[in-house]
């Protein structure tokens, strides 16, 4: 493998704070085994062996629950002896996903040092956040994520804001937006939220519904659309994967690929599950601590010809998919925001994607045309 990419949780779902819609609390409830704690040294081992035995390249992802309660120690061990492992020429990287409540001076370091790219989860303004992402005591969290944010500027630690897109966020999208441009904060990414496994769509005081999900990706274009053409430097994930293929490249967010990749999400125990909105009994793939176990056979598992069961489920699509002149743009979308009908699965969110890209795909174009020509800048 030219390239392996790890989503591996640390401390489990553990977290310090108890955000309204966190999908991973509520897949916890939907194990057996819930409590799975702090990983240990020798689940380390194993996989930090086993990656760079499969791969080239190699991306050592963290994420929870808050990956941070591990420890910096935690971290500074596994970065050791990533660096004790490694073959000579062989690149490694990390990526953690954080809610930034807790960061110290030295985490900011050691970030540095190591080459952190970093994923702050922050929704907005401090209304929007703090109705959702609240602290095991009820507080808000907005000013020590925000604080978090310009310690990474100071840092220079390259750092995304993950914004998740639900009821309350879609109010107040466009003032969200330029807070976070107002602030230079000009990686972005809106992650569409999830209902809870199993209960009906749309209940929940921040369930996003396929008509207000239309309207923020429109309004979230329009502003991104309006900046790019102006020379302001900012990314939004989904729109930039748009240009990207539309040029004729790949995606690179997984929702896009037309079918479930292996996403390699690993718990602290380290049982391995093929996607992070997946991590349930039913789909998981073994524990890679089993001699038997590696990431090349993973990998195996998600292309061959008979795919592990969760990748044949995954190439189910939409009924409309064959017939739509969007399909080579939206390529389905998530399987978690498909339902299953008579007629096979229905992606909840088709027709504001298909309402999206008559809005913006000659936008896009026009985009994608210019950065070919000027691909250092328009």
């Amino acid at each position: 493998m030219k390239k392996l990419q790890l989503l591996i949780k640390p401390v489990s779902s553990a977290c310090n704070l108890k955000c309204a819609y966190c999908f991973y609390r509520d897949e916890e409830q939907h194990r057996m085994d819930r409590g799975r704690g702090r990983m240990d040294t020798e689940t380390v081992k194993v996989i930090v062996d086993k990656a760079l035995a499969a791969a080239q390249t190699c991306v050592f992802g963290f994420q929870g629950g808050e990956p941070t309660l591990a420890g910096l120690p935690f971290f500074e061990e596994f970065a050791a002896y990533v660096e004790q492992k490694k073959r000579p020429r062989q690149q490694v990287s990390y990526t953690i996903q954080t809610n930034g409540t807790e960061l110290s001076d030295e985490w900011m370091d050691f970030f540095r040092e190591k080459g952190f790219l970093v994923g702050l989860s922050l929704d907005g303004v401090r209304r929007s956040h703090d109705e959702n992402r609240k602290d095991q005591d009820g507080a808000g969290s907005f000013s020590r994520a925000f604080a978090c944010a310009e310690k990474l500027q100071e840092y220079r630690i390259p750092f995304h804001v993950l914004c998740v897109l639900n009821r309350q966020t879609a109010e107040r999208i466009e003032a969200i937006y330029r807070f976070f441009c107002r602030k230079g904060f000009y990686a972005q990414q809106y992650i569409p939220c999830l209902d809870p496994l199993g209960e009906q769509r749309g209940k929940q005081s921040y369930s996003l519904t396929p008509a207000v999900f239309e309207s923020v990706m429109k309004k979230l274009f329009d502003l991104w659309y309006a900046d790019q053409m102006s020379g302001v430097p900012v990314y939004i994930r989904q729109f930039e994967n748009y240009v990207e293929m539309l040029a004729g490249g790949q995606p690179e967010a997984c929702s896009m690929y037309g079918k479930c990749s292996m996403q390699n999400v690993i718990e602290s125990d380290g049982t391995v599950y093929p996607c992070d909105f997946y991590a349930l009994d039913a789909w998981a793939m073994g524990n890679i601590k089993d001699p038997a176990l590696d990431f090349v056979k993973l990998w195996q598992w998600s292309v061959s010809e008979h795919p592990a069961p969760f990748f044949r489920e995954s190439a189910k699509r939409d009924a409309r998919c064959s017939g739509c002149r969007w399909y080579p743009l939206c390529r389905g979308g998530c399987r978690r925001d498909c339902e299953t009908e008579k007629e096979g699965f229905r992606n909840v969110y088709c027709e504001a994607y298909q309402n999206f890209f008559a809005h913006s795909i000659g936008r896009l174009e026009r985009l994608t045309a210019l950065r070919r020509h000027f691909p250092y800048g328009i």
